[in-house]
């Protein structure tokens, strides 16, 4: 039986050798730790060329590795006209190059509302979104375009925000951050079993039954404030229920890809995985 969720870390492990290093070590020592999945961080640029991409797609291969994607920063769908053609490259670069490498998502920061309601912000960013997509697929390319939710109020990224984006663009879900979501409000909510479920529920109502087979999470502990996220925490130092979350993807037949964005990347990968195998019960058949 193979696990309803792959593990891994948002960039290349902090214990990677040197040798031979780079992204094909990152996967490999990904692989030899038990992990099975990678976000490649390209988030100050897309600096790889084709034949580093093919070398990329053939290590993930034949190491069982999945791989994803995490886009520059700077993408904002709702940035200034003049500026949208350079933000907007950054973004489709990501899904050129992140395919050629053999990535299947690519995860990116939506963007920031500039004080003005989602509802109008959405109206720019959606028709700005499906170029993309228009662009990508007229090319052959099939990536999953993976808006984040963010961590705090004033950025576009609510959940409703990227359920919207989904359900308007074939070829877009969201990436989840739990953290981000928990954090985002800076109240401390959206942490309990019952929070989690309606949220999962309105995934499954937006998106569909074969969504929730491929979720796309970002996970670690989280310091916010008032003003939402801070930085991102270790997990014995958050106040995250790490374990109903699991309950409550769990509960839900949630399956796809959990992706760790802690200070001890790797360390604490494992130690969801852990939990996991405690929550849902799947251990002895996937390890034994």
């Amino acid at each position: 039986m193979v696990l309803s969720f792959k593990f891994g870390t948002v960039g290349s492990p902090a214990a990677t050798p040197p040798k031979p290093g780079g992204t094909a070590g990152g996967i490999k020592y990904t692989a030899s730790i038990g992990l099975d999945a990678l976000e490649l961080a390209w988030v100050q640029g897309v600096r790889v060329g084709e034949t580093a991409c093919a070398a990329i797609k053939q290590t993930a291969a034949e190491s069982k590795v999945v791989l994803s994607v995490h886009a520059p920063y700077y993408i904002n769908l709702n940035g200034d006209e003049e500026k949208w053609p350079r933000l907007r490259k950054y973004l489709m670069d990501a899904a050129h190059f992140g395919n050629l490498a053999g990535a299947s998502d690519i995860v990116f920061h939506p963007g920031t509302y500039f004080g003005r309601p989602a509802d109008e912000v959405l109206k720019v960013t959606i028709p700005r979104l499906q170029g993309c997509v228009d662009e990508l697929r007229a090319a052959g390319n099939p990536v999953t375009l993976r808006p984040e939710t963010s961590g705090k109020a004033a950025m576009l990224g609510s959940l409703a925000d990227t359920l919207a984006m989904a359900q308007a663009i074939p070829g877009v879900i969201p990436c989840i951050d739990f953290a981000h979501l928990h954090a985002r409000l800076g109240d401390g909510s959206m942490n309990t079993y019952d929070e989690w479920m309606r949220a999962l529920d309105s995934y499954r109502q937006t998106l569909g039954d074969e969504a929730m087979n491929h979720l796309h999470i970002h996970l670690s502990g989280i310091e916010y404030g008032p003003k939402g996220e801070k930085n991102h925490l270790v997990m014995e130092e958050a106040d995250l229920d790490f374990k109903n979350l699991f309950r409550s993807l769990h509960d839900c037949g949630a399956q796809g890809r959990i992706l760790c964005e802690s200070p001890v990347l790797e360390v604490d990968a494992l130690k969801m995985r852990e939990l996991w195998l405690e929550v849902s019960g799947e251990s002895s058949a996937a390890d034994g």
